[in-house]
């Protein structure tokens, strides 16, 4: 009973498929389905010999109970049903988060969640524990997710760009998935925000799709799921052979946080350094140059200079290579393009002069990366 909706479903899913492939005598049935679906009518009367559910209501656990069927529970949204549970662990996922921004240099932080849920909620005390600094809050937006009392897409646009106008920046927010990261950048973008440079952003699942249509593409948090249903699986197994759980509840740590472009900034607090920086980013793949950074933002070229080599120990000209380069190895790992049509649209008038900038940042020329992606792989 996992919903295949969601990336958490499915890596929850594959994790029961690599259990399985040790074990040829599981027979495995799975119905197509979102996390709110009701369990089906069918499980009334079903005969089979062991459950993992992720949508338990309070008259399936009745139904389950009464049955005697062993369950393991990965249900992580409030009711605890009495049943073995294996779920992400929630507060060193929102560490991890914490820590990502701290590095950053952060000193504002605020984080995005759900309501009624428990996940989120566990999240979001972990968070703030974490950023907690003399005389300042984390700031908290929370709204119902799904139901009758949800907000439509519109209206919760209108309220995140309201809560969003009160934060000081820059700040760092935290999201307690990238759903709601997806929300808080589009609302970020209404408001006029610069992303990241005055709004830092991470979700979590790392759901690749939604993370890369945003603009810029998002930062996220990894849990482990496709672990949590291995355990799950591992676990049901010996419950079918008659053993008793050593502990009611195990949770499972997260891989790690999937840096991009939300996130992949030092704070800033100057609007002026913010803005060029921004400039850099949207503009290095167009053959800009640092006079051209200096006349949209309006700074002379020594405080440029100081700032961004106090910030970051890179000259105007280094970070508007540093970016390029950042694009050149994208497209090296994600397409098989030509090394001239790279070139051209990481913005180098030629391709030999792109190999010698990206020999010079990496260590390596193009074709020694894209080699190494491919002997990697």
């Amino acid at each position: 009973m996992i919903e295949t909706s969601t990336i958490y479903g499915r890596e929850l899913l594959k994790g029961v498929i690599r259990f399985r492939q040790t074990h040829h005598d599981w027979s495995i049935f799975l119905e197509q389905r979102d996390l709110t679906a009701k369990p089906p009518a069918w499980l009334a009367d079903w005969k089979g010999n062991g459950i993992i559910s992720r949508v338990t209501t309070p008259e399936f656990a009745k139904a389950v109970r009464k049955s005697g069927i062993p369950i393991v529970e990965l249900t992580d949204r409030g009711q605890d049903y009495g049943f073995p549970v294996i779920r992400s662990d929630d507060d060193e996922i929102a560490r991890l988060a914490a820590e990502h921004l701290n590095e950053r240099g952060f000193q504002n932080f605020a984080y995005c969640g759900f309501q009624y849920e428990e996940w989120s909620t566990r999240r979001e005390k972990s968070f703030a524990s974490h950023v907690a600094q003399p005389g300042k809050e984390c700031a908290v937006y929370r709204s119902v997710w799904q139901g009758p009392e949800a907000r439509s897409a519109e209206d919760e646009r209108t309220e995140l760009v309201r809560w969003l106008n009160t934060l000081p920046l820059p700040v760092g927010i935290y999201c307690c998935s990238d759903v709601r990261g997806q929300q808080v950048l589009e609302a970020c973008a209404q408001a006029e925000l610069v992303i990241p440079e005055e709004v830092a952003v991470i979700g979590t699942d790392n759901d690749s799709v939604i993370c890369e249509l945003c603009d810029p593409s998002m930062t996220s948090v990894i849990p482990n799921a496709e672990e949590t249903g291995f355990q799950a699986a591992s676990l049901l197994s010996r419950l079918m052979e008659g053993e008793k759980p050593d502990e009611l509840l195990h949770v499972v740590r997260p891989v790690g946080i999937e840096v991009r472009q939300s996130s992949d900034i030092v704070a800033i607090d100057d609007p002026s350094i913010a803005t060029a920086l921004s400039y850099i980013r949207e503009n290095a793949c167009n053959g800009i140059t640092v006079q051209d950074v200096i006349a949209h933002s309006g700074l002379s070229r020594s405080t440029l200079e100081r700032q961004l080599r106090k910030l970051l120990s890179r000259s105007p000209q280094q970070e508007i290579r540093h970016v390029q380069i950042k694009r050149a190895r994208q497209l090296l790992m994600e397409t098989d393009l030509p090394m001239d049509r790279i070139a051209a649209l990481c913005g180098f008038d030629h391709p030999e002069y792109m190999h010698v900038v990206f020999r010079r940042e990496t260590n390596m020329t193009p074709g020694q990366y894209r080699r190494n992606l491919r002997t990697t792989k």
